[in-house]
């Protein structure tokens, strides 16, 4: 049985759809391929390479690519993590599946270190309690 393919995009490429990916391809691993990419990326955000690590997920080795990577390539859902994304993902992705699934944006967060860091914990979390349910409902 062929894996479903998803591209997660977000603006930067750097935080949700980053934790999308690792959290994708490491609880539906042999059933999902995840990628992600931004309509401006600007590389992997530390703070949402910690709280992956936190949840025992590694995702530091990823890259930040520009969606035009993926240009031509088959998938069977593009889901947009922000409204800027949603908004400038181009249409040459064609027949596939176009969802948008908003989430916080983590990096305009404010306050103490523990304060910012528990919004990306609290988004995270969100990011796989959403889109588990989401894939669980389309794949089992």
């Amino acid at each position: 049985m062929a894996k479903t393919r998803v591209l997660f995009l977000c603006t930067g490429n750097s935080c949700r759809s980053q934790m999308a990916d690792g959290l994708i391809n490491h609880d539906f691993a042999g059933r999902i391929e995840a990628f992600s990419a931004g309509t401006e990326p600007h590389g992997l955000n530390p703070k949402a390479v910690r709280v992956m690590a936190e949840v025992g997920i590694d995702i530091s080795g990823n890259s930040s690519d520009h969606l035009s990577r993926f240009q031509g390539e088959p998938f069977d859902y593009v889901i947009t993590l922000c409204g800027d994304a949603d908004e400038k993902c181009p249409l040459f992705f064609g027949s596939t599946k176009r969802i948008h699934i908003g989430f916080d944006d983590p990096p305009k967060a404010t306050g103490s270190e523990e304060e910012v860091l528990n919004v990306y914990r609290r988004v995270r979390d969100e990011i796989r309690q959403r889109l588990g349910e989401f894939f669980t409902s389309k794949i089992g």
